[in-house]
């Protein structure tokens, strides 16, 4: 004697999906504003901290992570209790899709500050530039791909034991490079390589994004 609320559960869910892939998004930005990877572009009248005047706090993505949290719980709430009726006859849902709009409201209160904090963002490049100095054994991946292609036993133990709990610096790595039995052109490309320039796959990875997502499905089956 009642409507099925399946689809609301089915919708609701989908919801929640989206609000979790959201979180982890607010979190990750929250660390790298932290870190000093962004800054954030200071609004005029805005306070960042009752004691520290100077600061300005990921304030939008914190909200947005709350209000997530909030959104969340109601509409797992919803989608586990709409499907179920007593014989398909009783009146439990009449208060619960009362909260419809509470739930929903939530979410788009957390859309609306996420999209708030990505405007207020700015590159810090001197940050990220300082970072990659310190971070020569990235270039642990691109010294150990050459050297499998060469025949080189044992890459990767060769690289851990120079890498693993080292302080790795530009010297060390030219060092190891110029150690290695490569032909002259495979040796002076590694030693070109810096933090800075290697990307391997990510340029070209992302430059195709669209060959292997689908937006309906997630996944492209090739």
């Amino acid at each position: 004697q009642i409507e099925p609320h399946d689809y609301i559960s089915k919708l609701f869910n989908l919801f929640v999906q989206f609000n979790i892939v959201l979180t982890d998004f607010d979190k990750d930005m929250w660390t790298y504003i932290s870190a000093g990877y962004f800054k954030q572009i200071a609004k005029a009248g805005e306070v960042g901290s009752s004691t520290m005047p100077h600061k300005i706090n990921p304030i939008n993505f914190e909200n947005s992570e709350g209000n997530l949290s909030v959104s969340n719980g109601l509409l797992c709430t919803l989608s586990m209790k709409l499907p179920i009726s007593r014989l398909q006859r009783d009146l439990t849902d009449s208060t619960v899709l009362r909260n419809l709009g509470v739930g929903l409201g939530h979410s788009l209160l957390a859309y609306k500050a996420t999209m708030q904090g990505i405007k207020k963002l700015e590159v810090n490049k001197v940050r990220l530039d300082e970072d990659l100095e310190q971070t020569w054994e990235v270039l642990a991946e691109p010294i150990q791909t050459v050297m499998r292609r060469y025949g080189i036993p044992e890459p990767y133990e060769k690289l851990k034991e120079m890498t693993r709990g080292q302080a790795v610096t530009k010297d060390s790595i030219r060092k190891f490079i110029e150690g290695l039995d490569l032909p002259e052109d495979a040796q002076s490309s590694l030693l070109k390589l810096t933090p800075h320039s290697y990307t391997g796959e990510a340029e070209n990875l992302a430059a195709n994004i669209w060959n292997v997502v689908d937006l309906k499905s997630g996944f492209k089956i090739k």
